[in-house]
């Protein structure tokens, strides 16, 4: 597959910024990212910190607040918002080219008074702790943070990143604000551009973007290591379905240079909905489930292999040991001609649909270039 994407660099007081670049002229759209490194979930020094520091970025400007801000924002189409995920937090921008200098306009308002007031931590507050209320009933998420926090036991990735109704209580408008002026520096960005645009309309836009951010210190790439103990960990909810989520340590790095043989494992094992070893052995052939399903995460901070499905009560202790049936199977018999040919087929055939739009490519690349 042939992209257009390129990695270039923009100059910012000491530091070279790398951006991840593709003009495209085909629709009058332009977005632009910026990802800072080592800034999310794992980064917390309260659980669900990096979360709420990005809701509180996107709750307007304290002038204008959220409505006044908002309204702004849509009277020009224009888009603006702040996430957060395990490694990175990220700001992006997007609109039509016509819109884009009041766009960028309007994160540099954001980026100046940010919506520091007690009335807008009141407000995420509120939706946090909703959110995690419903959690407690939720049972796919109750088996996956307890997952994680077993798999990944007295490291930060066991930590409920998402927070707890008591962590969130605690958090304040001095810890987002130490939080957001500590991680988000000009020195540990990534900046990701794409659309109707020039490299040098691209590179103008974020020079002055980016001087709004300090220096800061920059963290290095945590690595943690999963589990290899064996154990079976119950969680007794009042639940009619057992929830079973399991994983194992995966000792194959995102550096390593022949990723595709985890692709082919990967799809053969779990990641093939029908046509996978653990759908053909629990649903096909026994019917305990609708889906089994799981994947070979390999991360700069961990690699390991996770997955999940759903059953009666009555068959969980029959579904977990054919689970460890077929990885044991897998691991010690490897795959078979015809599953190595039917799985280069639709990985081939399938590959152009996952570069056909724009923000696809922009974050292929962008992953390209981040793990190396």
């Amino acid at each position: 597959v042939l992209m257009a994407a390129v990695v270039k660099e923009v100059e910012i007081g000491d530091s070279k910024v790398p951006v991840v670049f593709e003009e495209e002229k085909y629709l009058p759209i332009v977005s632009i990212q910026l990802v800072f490194k080592n800034s999310g979930h794992l980064s917390n020094t309260k659980d669900g910190l990096a979360d709420m520091s990005a809701r509180l970025m996107n709750e307007g400007t304290s002038k204008e607040g959220s409505v006044g801000f908002a309204t702004k924002l849509d009277a020009h189409a224009v888009e603006i918002g702040a996430h957060v995920g395990r490694e990175s937090f990220a700001i992006e921008v997007s609109s039509l080219k016509s819109e884009f200098d009041y766009a960028v306009e309007r994160l540099e308002e954001l980026l100046k008074d940010p919506n520091y007031t007690q009335a807008a931590l009141d407000h995420i507050k509120h939706q946090k702790i909703g959110w995690l209320t419903r959690k407690k009933s939720d049972f796919d998420y109750i088996a996956g943070t307890t997952l994680r926090a077993t798999l990944f036991k007295g490291s930060v990735l066991a930590r409920p990143y998402d927070g707890t109704i008591e962590s969130i209580k605690k958090i304040s408008l001095e810890d987002i604000q130490t939080f957001l002026s500590t991680h988000l520096g000009y020195n540990n960005v990534i900046g990701v551009v794409g659309g109707d645009v020039t490299f040098d309309e691209a590179q103008g836009y974020l020079k002055r973007l980016l001087a709004l951010f300090p220096k800061v210190e920059e963290k290095k790439d945590l690595r943690i290591q999963a589990s290899n103990k064996k154990e079976v960990v119950f969680k007794d909810e009042d639940t009619h379905q057992a929830y079973i989520y399991f994983g194992a340590p995966f000792n194959y790095s995102y550096k390593e240079k022949d990723q595709y043989l985890a692709k082919i494992a990967e799809y053969l094992l779990g990641g093939a909905g029908f046509g996978s070893r653990l759908m053909e052995e629990i649903r096909v052939k026994r019917g305990l489930t609708y889906g089994v399903y799981s994947s070979l995460r390999r991360t700069k901070t961990a690699s390991y292999l996770s997955g999940y499905m759903q059953t009666k009560l009555s068959t969980q202790d029959q579904a977990m040991k054919i689970i460890q049936e077929v990885v044991d199977t897998f691991i010690k018999e490897g795959i078979t001609q015809k599953e190595l040919d039917d799985t280069k087929k639709f990985l081939l055939g399938s590959e152009p649909l996952r570069t056909e739009t724009l923000s696809q490519r922009l974050h292929r690349a962008y992953n390209d270039y981040y793990y190396g």
